[in-house]
């Protein structure tokens, strides 16, 4: 097995890779005075179990480059099996065509991995579950919430309500509910244009509690600041938000700095450079996704990653 890394997120590949004991795989990954990238495997892969990490963060495109370069090297160079693991997998939002001559994204990025060399894909907390079913090759679906989860039950944050800051996440709430043993509620919203959205009403009751808000992504923070200020006008005490992936643009990160969010909790499937004036939580999801990466190759069940005490995650 080897496990190899563009230029995404190197952190949180040395992280897994120490999580499990195996060394980092030699490469490079550059790029030519005009842009373009050049990547050179710097080690004998032919025979070999393949993994593939990136994370498809900002500069998105470029980083997608990288990883299908990556693989179609490794594929050249005969490697047995090439896993594409992928913490954040961009594009995600645009899963269908709401709109008239709009292009369904995330279908043609999956399959741009296949025809780059990924036999089979890893990723986590997927912003719309269908998007396994773009793939024709096995995808290992992985959460963040058994992570998330145990940092809570440690912290053992009382009278808790859990809410979703909108009616796709409702689903993901419920579990977080279920699990933290916590009420469960929902924020109505109305997107305006693909930065901004306006929080309408609250369902359920959030008077005089404390309230965990949840959603797998925030770029520009715009769902949860809105939600977080219509949950502090209805009596709401200290709201901490929870997201998987925190990709945060410049704007989301002045959102946060005067809203009315105590905390944000997140995890490092993103590299991000320190932020002042939040107060940001950053948990590590490296110990997941190397369990995972050892049973892929050792071809075990990594159905037990998804359980949480008895529970599901999905």
């Amino acid at each position: 097995m080897k496990i190899f890394s563009g230029n995404s997120n190197p952190e949180l590949a040395k992280a897994i890779c120490a999580s499990i004991g195996v060394p980092l795989g030699q490469c490079t990954v550059s790029a030519f005075p005009d842009g373009e990238t050049y990547v050179k495997i710097d080690e004998n892969v032919r025979g070999e179990d393949c993994f593939v990490l990136q994370s498809t963060s900002n500069p998105t495109n470029h980083h997608l480059m990288e990883m299908f370069i990556m693989m179609d090297a490794l594929r050249r160079a005969s490697a047995s099996r090439i896993t594409a693991v992928l913490p954040f997998y961009g594009y995600a939002r645009q899963d269908r065509k709401d709109q008239p001559r709009v292009p369904i994204t995330a279908k043609l990025v999956a399959n741009l991995l296949v025809a780059a060399g990924a036999n089979r894909v890893l990723t986590m907390d997927l912003h719309a579950q269908q998007i396994q079913g773009f793939f024709d090759i096995p995808v290992d679906h992985l959460y963040a919430a058994p992570v998330i989860y145990e940092h809570l039950h440690k912290r053992d944050v009382s009278n808790l309500v859990v809410v979703s800051p909108d009616v796709g996440g409702l689903k993901m709430a419920y579990a977080y509910a279920q699990q933290l043993d916590a009420e469960l509620a929902i924020v109505a919203k109305r997107r305006k244009s693909p930065t901004e959205t306006e929080a309408t009403a609250v369902i359920g009751d959030i008077a005089g509690k404390n309230v965990l808000l949840v959603d797998d992504l925030t770029e520009t923070a715009g769902t949860l600041v809105n939600a977080a200020a219509l949950l502090k006008s209805r009596g709401a005490e200290k709201i901490i938000a929870c997201v998987s992936h925190a990709l945060l643009h410049e704007l989301g990160i002045e959102r946060l700095k005067k809203s009315s969010i105590d905390e944000l909790i997140t995890t490092d499937t993103v590299r991000r450079s320190a932020i002042d004036g939040v107060n940001i939580t950053t948990l590590s999801v490296a110990g997941l996704l190397g369990e995972a990466i050892k049973r892929i190759h050792s071809n075990s069940s990594v159905t037990s990653l998804f359980e949480f005490k008895g529970g599901r995650t999905s």
